[in-house]
């Protein structure tokens, strides 16, 4: 028998009515403030430009008992613990949603605030990763942090940093970090192409660590069982490492990993209803579906065909068109557990929200078992699950704290609910924290702006009570996803591309607006920003000419090594090529030195040439080897 709820007849009242007063919502707000969120839960040195003033630095002696660096990184939810595995996805998540819309993101001002979000966690990355075979994946314990309610400013509690490493494997956190790199690196590969590689390198090496060293990583990392389990087991992050690092590279080492493992990992065999933090099968099938819909599956068109299978199925249960769909409270939004049910509705959406698009921009329609269905209803019950968290629902509560006029006021977490650091400095205890501050039946001192909050039960019912950590919780991973739907969203529609290679523009610190096509092409100079790098790229038009009323350039790229010491090898990434090149060797889709070469000298420069009818390819370093 099907169980009924009970709702209360204000409630049925509000429920029947909501939906004939709804008022447009401000994407573009809302997108603001989930971004700023992520300032609220920085662990470390605060930065000069750091916008949420009521925090100060914390865990400034992070991973000193170990003798390592760890100081950095983001607050998982409400508590002052840093997990490695949810902080990976968050991540990936934000990469994801940059490579996507980042164009969405300049155009409203938002990109170098959700760039800056991306690089405060891999540059806490880089320092958890000092060594190839080596990853730190928490710092803080979650007993110990619980039993107190303090400011990250204030901490007591134990510290203790733990790794895993070839004798205490972890393949899922080294999977999901080198997912998170890789996709990291792509964000920043036109803006900073030095710490482009840097990220590429470490994700290459995290995915050789993960697939050489298996094993589950709350069985190395014993601490995290209670809180973030790994029920999904790790095949799962390693077809997302191989995927992202497909998208990064190109390099048909990992196009291959997903067709030979997609049977065995169930990439191809797992039909989902959920996608979030532990289970990544649903993110894999759309990505791979990309690949496939981009014609860049060769010939592992029939395998990716089944990958894409299950994300359509995956797709159609959202919709409520497949043969197993996904619950939803009456007001609409998806239901899929009590304790912080929001992650896998923004998580979900974000799915929607791309796959949409893909389909769109290839001239395809979903395929469900109750019929053929039109992109834009997934783009339509994305937005409507935006909507209810921004007030659109039986409540008419916004679930995201700071947007609109009624929001949770008493939000479980510790630094938002006790008074600012900066306005009295006098020491929380441990305890005391709960006496004074968790007890309290106030609003909280420090408003948590853009906070997506744990959100409303089965049937829409919601209780705005701090101890009340199952629906007033936040995580950063209930934010990541939204950001590209937000962008999306606050866009408008049509005219996206979405197979086209992916092209992140330079950050601007406020609106930009494109600029217009030039005659002809200008020089456009590689060389990576840092001066630091050991390599650098120089591009140069040297002449052109008209065939068959079409123009033609001829570019001369320059590759110096700029070090001390002999590069041994390289590979070039190099993108938006339509024409024949000489002077270099083609490795899979990277390339490197020309046959009558094997190595560069310091100081000493090699000559690549091409021709194209268009503006200069888009060349950067992916790896590099020194003497």
């Amino acid at each position: 028998m099907e169980k009924i709820g009970v709702v209360s007849l204000a409630t049925l009242l509000v429920l029947l009515c909501f939906p004939l007063a709804l008022a447009g919502h401000d994407y573009g707000q809302a997108l603001s403030k989930s971004i700023l969120f992520f300032e609220a839960q920085r662990s470390g040195y605060l930065p000069h430009n750091q916008r949420v003033s009521w925090r100060a630095n914390s865990g400034l002696n992070d991973g000193k008992a170990s003798g390592v660096d760890l100081v950095g990184g983001y607050y998982d939810a409400g508590d002052n613990v840093k997990f490695g595995l949810p902080m990976a996805f968050t991540v990936t998540m934000m990469s994801w949603s940059i490579i996507e819309y980042g164009k969405q993101m300049a155009t409203s001002g938002e990109l170098s605030h959700a760039m800056d979000a991306v690089k405060w966690g891999t540059d806490y990355f880089i320092k958890a990763h000092p060594q190839p075979y080596v990853l730190y994946g928490e710092v803080g314990d979650g007993n110990s942090d619980h039993y107190c309610w303090q400011r990250p400013e204030d901490m007591t509690t134990d510290r203790h940093a733990y790794k895993i490493d070839p004798s205490n494997p972890g393949s899922d956190l080294a999977g999901e970090t080198a997912a998170a790199m890789a996709a990291a690196s792509i964000v920043f590969r036109r803006s900073n192409p030095a710490y482009s590689a840097e990220l590429l390198r470490h994700a290459h090496q995290l995915f050789d660590f993960a697939d050489k060293y298996r094993g589950k990583y709350d069985s190395s990392i014993t601490v995290a069982q209670k809180y973030y389990r790994s029920i999904s087991g790790y095949n799962d992050e390693l077809l997302w490492a191989a995927a992202w690092l497909f998208q990064a590279t190109n390099n048909q080492y990992y196009l291959s990993y997903l067709a030979r493992n997609g049977d065995s990992m169930g990439g191809t065999g797992w039909e989902m209803t959920e996608f979030g933090w532990d289970v990544k099968y649903a993110g894999v099938q759309t990505l791979v579906a990309k690949f496939l819909m981009q014609g860049k599956a060769g010939g592992y068109a029939s395998v990716f065909e089944r990958y894409q299978q299950k994300s359509e199925s995956f797709m159609c249960s959202c919709l409520g068109k497949a043969s197993r769909n996904v619950q939803k409270t009456p007001g609409g939004l998806i239901f899929r557990q009590r304790w912080n049910n929001m992650q896998f509705v923004t998580s979900a959406s974000f799915l929607a929200t791309v796959y949409s698009d893909y389909l769109s921009s290839s001239g395809k329609s979903l395929k469900c078992s109750s019929g053929t269905v039109p992109p834009s209803q997934l783009l339509s019950f994305a937005k409507s699950q935006v909507d209810y968290i921004l007030g659109d629902n039986p409540r008419a509560t916004s679930y995201m704290v700071g947007y609109g006029n009624n929001y949770p006021r008493q939000v479980h977490h510790r630094g938002s609910s006790i008074v600012s650091y900066k306005k009295d400095s006098s020491f929380v205890s441990c305890r005391g924290g709960y006496a004074t501050w968790f007890s309290s039946k106030a609003g909280d001192p420090n408003l948590l702006t853009g906070a997506i909050v744990g959100g409303p039960d089965a049937y829409d019912n919601f209780a705005d009570e701090r101890d009340n950590y199952e629906q007033t919780e936040p995580a950063t991973y209930n934010n990541a996803p939204l950001l590209g739907i937000l962008a999306r969203l606050n866009s408008g529609n049509g005219g996206y591309n979405q197979l086209l290679p992916v092209v992140v523009p330079v950050a601007a610190p406020k609106p930009v607006t494109q600029p217009k096509q030039a005659p002809k092409p200008k020089i456009s100079p590689a060389t990576p920003a840092s001066s630091s790098s050991p390599i650098a790229i120089e591009q140069k038009m040297t002449t052109s000419w008209i065939a068959n009323g079409k123009t033609y350039y001829r570019y001369s790229s320059v590759v110096t090594n700029k070090s001390s010491k002999t590069l041994k090898s390289f590979n070039l990434s190099i993108s938006k090529l339509y024409g024949p090149i000489w002077g270099l060797t083609k490795y899979g889709d990277s390339y490197t030195f020309p046959s009558w070469l094997n190595s560069l000298p310091a100081g000493k420069s090699l000559e690549f040439v091409y021709i194209h009818s268009t503006t200069p390819a888009e060349v950067s370093v992916s790896s590099y080897t020194l003497a």
